[in-house]
């Protein structure tokens, strides 16, 4: 029996989150790894590195490397500088998964009738970093706030138009891109912390999305009655959300041994699929074998 490729997603994150979990997909099996660096960046760019031509595709957890407009993408330039060093193995974010899953998440959610957006009253907490999930909203919801200046940039500024988002996208990116991820989101321990703000926000809401960081850390402990649309949770985010009161939880990813990963993992699953390079895919791609994968996303009822 051949051996499993190897899919290992570094992250900036805790090391706590840590996991590894065998699975067989589209016939293929795969070993797949969530290594946390606790925010050391030295550690994160050695581990790349010593990874580097050993595994299949290596995942940036815990940071992006990018974020998108409908029209342009920027890279961070402090996480490029991190996985300079990979020279063999292909290294992806998510991001071009998101942008492709999540925005089919957000039409099957209303096309199945799971969702009905016309009735929500929806929070993306950051659209920068999913611009698919965005704009897929702006089609569906009539009433959505986009979190990005709130939450990345600490400013008590709700967007509540998609083209605001574009416009600012389009003023900040070049200029955040270059500064210090820590800046905009927690990495390491940081992401354990709980810093609720702007709770009256939160409670306007019946419908919250987007990344899991930045829900956890700054939602109101009461989420009664709400959902939450997102990507990567663990058993103890479960409980927590259960315990918020919240009534339902949908994630993109899909379930495996009890758990998701996170969409930089399940990205480099498929370009190891599809033996194809990260920038030779195309949007057709990633929709193709989640075709094949009968994908759908996960739905499970707290309340």
């Amino acid at each position: 029996m051949s051996e499993p490729k190897r899919i290992v997603s570094v992250s900036l994150g805790t090391s706590k989150r840590d996991k590894i979990h065998e699975t067989e997909i589209l016939g293929q099996r795969f070993l797949i790894e969530r290594r946390g660096t606790d925010g050391d960046r030295s550690k994160f760019k050695a581990l790349m590195e010593e990874l580097d031509g050993q595994v299949a595709a290596l995942g940036v957890g815990g940071a992006d490397i990018w974020i998108a407009t409908s029209k342009k993408k920027y890279a961070f330039r402090e996480i490029v500088g991190l996985v300079s060093g990979v020279k063999k193995t292909p290294v992806v974010d998510g991001s071009g998964l998101k942008h492709t899953l999540e925005r089919e998440t957000i039409h099957r959610l209303q096309r199945d009738g799971t969702v009905d957006f016309r009735q929500e009253r929806a929070l993306l907490v950051s659209a920068v970093d999913r611009f698919g999930m965005a704009q897929a909203l702006n089609e569906l919801c009539p009433d959505v706030i986009y979190g990005d200046l709130l939450f990345g940039l600490g400013l008590p500024l709700p967007i509540k138009s998609y083209r605001t988002v574009e416009v600012l996208a389009s003023m900040l990116a070049p200029i955040v891109t270059q500064l210090p991820l820590q800046w905009f989101y927690p990495t390491g321990s940081k992401q354990e912390e709980r810093k609720p703000s702007h709770v009256k926000i939160w409670a306007g809401r019946t419908f919250l999305c987007g990344d899991w960081h930045y829900i956890r850390r700054y939602a109101p402990d009461d989420l009664s009655g709400k959902t939450v649309l997102t990507q990567t949770v663990r058993s103890a985010d479960i409980e927590w959300l259960r315990s918020t009161g919240l009534r339902r939880l949908i994630t993109t990813t899909p379930d495996m041994g009890g758990e998701t990963f996170a969409t930089n993992v399940m990205e480099g699953v498929i370009v190891a699929l599809s033996g194809k390079g990260p920038a030779e895919m195309a949007e057709s791609d990633y929709l193709d074998v989640l075709k094949e994968l009968d994908w759908s996303p996960t739905v499970l009822e707290l309340g």
